[in-house]
């Protein structure tokens, strides 16, 4: 094989390049409502949540290292979307609540961000759709 092997040169250069316009594309559209794809990941995380959640439970479901979810939940505790707590069950940890206008902003930044996602979908013909759908799935093993 050499370096122009047909359909598959640039592949995955290509689809990198994808993938990053389409996650600044969904920052895009969440940066007007103070919101980035992490923030949301919490405040999603906590609103499907049916009770407060340890830092160190948000770190392991968001695939994140417990430093990372304590900066982030520290920005959202202070913009009012997010209290801490003590955790009954564990005297040295710390769990995590959505406070009503948090609840409100995960809503609304999922919706946003699930509009803008059905958008960008849109731009892929349906059956290309799949196709495409069926190889990432495959990308993804």
């Amino acid at each position: 094989m050499n370096d122009k092997d047909g359909p598959v040169d640039g592949l995955v250069p290509s689809l990198l390049g994808a993938a990053h316009a389409i996650e600044s594309r969904l920052e895009g559209v969440l940066d007007p409502l103070g919101l980035s794809l992490a923030r949301l990941g919490v405040l999603r995380a906590l609103d499907e949540a049916p009770e407060p959640v340890s830092l160190s439970d948000l770190a392991k479901q968001l695939a994140c290292v417990r430093s990372n979810i304590t900066q982030i939940v520290d920005r959202l505790e202070e913009d009012g979307y997010v209290r801490r707590r003590a955790d009954p069950a564990d005297r040295r940890g710390v769990q995590a609540e959505l406070t009503a206008v948090g609840r409100r902003a995960a809503r609304r930044g999922w919706d946003v961000l699930q509009r803008e996602q059905r958008t960008i979908a849109r731009t892929v013909a349906a059956g290309d759709a799949g196709k495409l759908k069926q190889v990432l799935g495959l990308l993804g093993k």
